[in-house]
């Protein structure tokens, strides 16, 4: 109502007052003092009702006034948001909305107040079925009587869609009707858009690291392990489980950790990768791998926290070029051989022919004769094997007891091991399957491999027999002799190379050339003073 009309309104009831009164006035008029009473009434009762026509025409109206402000207040508060907001009444209808809402679903130019979502769906085409859907999620919040929490995605009209994070406060009466419902929706779209894209690159990580073929793990700034992918249980044969938490120290053998630990502090001095370092590392069975490690630091913020290590089993590379340089050797032997051997054995047999006349003529010199023959012996079996380097046999395998070949070879050197004062023993742990072998060849490499043990200034030789990994007959060779040092484990097989005096070298090169085409393996297990184990490994079937 406009200030005009109220004075209008005021002053029309004060005229109306004055005639009103001064009629009824008129007819006490005979009575003076009843007269003056009236009027004092008349002017109390026009001062009561002015006073309270002022009252509300100015407290009221400020009071009005003031919730006009807070509405205003309300209204640029939520249109100021960012968010969508729409606030209605218990039964659903609209009572207010922000502008982003309204621009949101089309509704600019609608008066929206008083209708609810439905009604309000037939004002946009795009938008019908989403108000549709929004007034039954409403009603999903009413029955839940408590406040809902959504991820609700709505369609735009260029294109796309947008995501909302959608609050419902739902208000009840204090006799539990309902009163109003109070609906904020945020847009978390580009939220949503940088969490697939963050989740599509954790895949992609993942993908990375848990299907490397190679080992990848994460060590922190103490050297602990914080994460390792599914090559390390199949390399070290532990559970990743196991090693979580632990020092990455613990696998690696203890000749090569101060090589470790240098490598993991200069990646963390530097910030820089270091790369194709050889570590040796030590499986749960016991075997011995070499992997080439590379660290690179782990930066986060700008900061390192740790580093990530990435490690290629190299074993069977390492243990190829061994044999191609073995290989190589055997070669160069081979051509020598077969340029002197022959040209060696023609006068060697001339002078063993005229030395055994010799010793006929001259019954005084036994002594010097027999001497001469052992030594012209000695050079046709160096000669011998020479012979063998340079002219591979061809090799008849058959089925083959191992046992029985172990047996004629220590009844062999029998005679050899009492000269040294050495007692052999052999154990057989199991029955043993026949093997496809060459049984004169692998009686040669045991020959000199126990041979080697009597010498080695032992006393006691044990030969055992088993089965292992279920494929491989397995022959240890266990002396309690002068054992071998680092050095000479370094060189064992090569060609020319023995720490005998009267040594050529040549034993376990031709040792190895037989394990070669048997696709056997030799392993050595030895400590300076106290012993050498060697077990030769030699499978059921030749493949």
């Amino acid at each position: 109502m406009s200030k005009k009309n109220i004075l209008l309104i005021y002053i029309l009831f004060s005229v109306a007052w004055v005639f009103l009164t001064d009629d009824l006035v008129l007819l006490v008029r005979n009575d003076i003092g009843l007269l003056l009473m009236w009027q004092k009434i008349k002017a109390i009762i026009f001062i009561i009702l002015s006073s309270i026509f002022i009252y509300y025409l100015i407290i009221k109206k400020e009071e009005f006034q003031t919730v006009q402000r807070e509405k205003e207040k309300l209204h640029t508060l939520i249109n100021s948001m960012v968010d969508f907001v729409n606030f209605k009444d218990g039964e659903g209808r609209w009572i207010e909305a922000n502008d982003f809402g309204l621009k949101l679903f089309q509704l600019e130019n609608v008066a929206y107040k008083g209708k609810k979502d439905s009604e309000l769906a037939e004002y946009t085409d795009f938008y019908h079925e989403a108000l549709l859907y929004c007034e039954s999620s409403d009603e999903e919040t009413w029955k839940a009587r408590k406040i809902t929490r959504t991820a609700e995605t709505i369609p735009l009209p260029e294109g796309g869609e947008k995501t909302f994070d959608t609050i419902k406060v739902p208000l009840f009466n204090k006799d539990g009707s309902r009163k109003g419902l109070v609906v904020i929706g945020r847009d978390i779209t580009e939220r949503i858009m940088i969490e697939r894209k963050l989740s599509k690159n954790q895949q992609r990580y993942r993908s990375l690291f848990d299907y490397n073929p190679e080992l990848v793990y994460m060590v922190d700034l103490h050297g602990n392990l914080t994460n390792m992918n599914p090559q390390f249980e199949r390399i070290t044969g532990q559970s990743r489980d196991a090693y979580m938490g632990k020092s990455i120290l613990e696998f690696v053998t203890e000749k090569d950790r101060k090589q470790v630990i240098d490598v993991f502090r200069e990646v963390i001095r530097t910030g820089k990768a270091q790369n194709n370092e050889e570590v040796e590392i030590i499986r749960t069975d016991g075997k011995h791998l070499i992997l080439a490690c590379a660290m690179v630091p782990m930066v986060i913020d700008n900061q390192i926290v740790g580093v990530i290590g990435y490690a290629k089993d190299i074993t069977q590379m390492k243990e190829t070029e061994e044999r191609l340089k073995r290989t190589e050797k055997l070669s160069v032997v081979g051509e020598l051989a077969a340029s002197v051997a022959h040209e060696i054995r023609n006068p060697l047999t001339s002078l063993k022919g005229f030395v055994q006349l010799m010793e006929g003529d001259d019954p005084t010199r036994q002594m010097y004769y027999k001497v001469m023959l052992e030594e012209l012996d000695r050079i046709n079996e160096i000669v011998s094997e020479f012979l063998m380097l340079a002219k591979p046999q061809k090799l008849v395998f058959k089925q083959s007891d191992l046992s029985h070949i172990i047996k004629s070879v220590m009844s062999l050197l029998e005679s050899q091991a009492n000269l040294y004062s050495v007692e052999m023993s052999l154990e057989v742990k199991q029955a043993l399957p026949l093997i496809e072998c060459e049984p004169n060849q692998l009686k040669q490499l045991f020959i000199n491999i126990i041979k080697n043990s009597i010498e080695a200034s032992s006393q006691n030789v044990h030969v055992v027999l088993d089965i292992k990994d279920s494929q491989y007959v397995s022959v240890k060779v266990e002396d309690n002799g002068c054992g071998i040092s680092e050095e000479r484990m370094k060189h064992l097989g090569e060609p020319f190379y023995s720490s005998k005096e009267k040594g050529t070298g040549l034993g376990l090169t031709v040792s190895y050339r037989i394990l070669e085409s048997h696709k056997g393996r030799i392993q050595f297990e030895s400590k300076k003073n106290e012993g050498t184990i060697v077990e030769v490994l030699l499978p059921f079937n030749k493949q």
